[in-house]
């Protein structure tokens, strides 16, 4: 259920906490289709689209795990550094943001609210998309990962981490989503939420995103809001 509109979400907002994969970089068509062609290779048959249902949102070690559970061959670490690389080669090959995403965060910038990413992906991972697309220098010192917490995405523990870390409460805070493990972790940490449609997410997987959905990130570009300190 609704509870708040984008605009009134945005405008309540001290700190602006995006994911990563989806929302800022285009890498969710990537993922899939690589995990999908490894994990059939080790016996688990899956589709992009099964990938996506199954993992999308979710931290790496889950995705080894099931992995693991589902092979039919010896799975260790370095399919995870496998697929990783894989990732990387393709992203290097095309690497773009999603639409809107710079433009959004000079305007985030001219009104003096604060950002950072909670990423279910690795540190490394993220700067090395971060800096592809390069958007790392804006982010720097507000990089916050799954590995960073207890338990990642749908728990609350990243969200809450990035919101201390920042020094804004929960509930200052709006996170912008593709994933319903990030819209359950958000909802779990208190945080109003919207979720992206303009990646491979179906609408109806967002649902329960507390300030409902939005398919292009300009659209907020007009929306009012308030001023905040920066993000420390």
């Amino acid at each position: 259920m609704v509870t708040l509109s984008p605009a009134q979400a945005l405008a309540a907002a001290r700190l602006v906490v995006f994911d990563c994969d989806g929302v800022l970089v285009d890498t969710e068509r990537i993922g899939p289709e690589v995990i999908a062609a490894m994990a059939t290779a080790a016996g688990w048959p899956l589709t992009p689209g099964d990938v996506l249902e199954k993992f999308l949102g979710t931290p790496e070690p889950y995705l080894l795990a099931q992995v693991r559970a589902h092979a039919t061959v010896p799975v260790d670490d370095s399919w995870l550094v496998e697929y990783r690389s894989r990732v990387a080669a393709a992203f290097d090959a095309a690497p773009h943001t999603m639409p809107g995403v710079p433009a959004l965060l000079d305007a985030l910038d001219a009104r003096a609210l604060a950002y950072c990413v909670a990423s279910s992906g690795s540190h490394p991972r993220i700067r090395h998309s971060l800096t592809a697309t390069g958007l790392w220098e804006r982010f720097t010192g507000r990089v916050f990962s799954a590995d960073d917490v207890r338990e990642g995405k749908p728990a609350p523990d990243l969200f809450l981490h990035a919101a201390a870390a920042c020094g804004v409460p929960p509930g200052e805070c709006l996170v912008i989503e593709d994933s319903p493990a990030g819209i359950r972790a958000a909802r779990a940490a208190g945080m109003p939420v919207l979720g992206y449609t303009g990646g491979p997410t179906p609408a109806a997987w967002l649902a329960d995103a507390t300030a409902g959905t939005l398919e292009d990130l300009r659209e907020l570009l007009e929306e009012p809001t308030r001023e905040s300190g920066c993000c420390q």
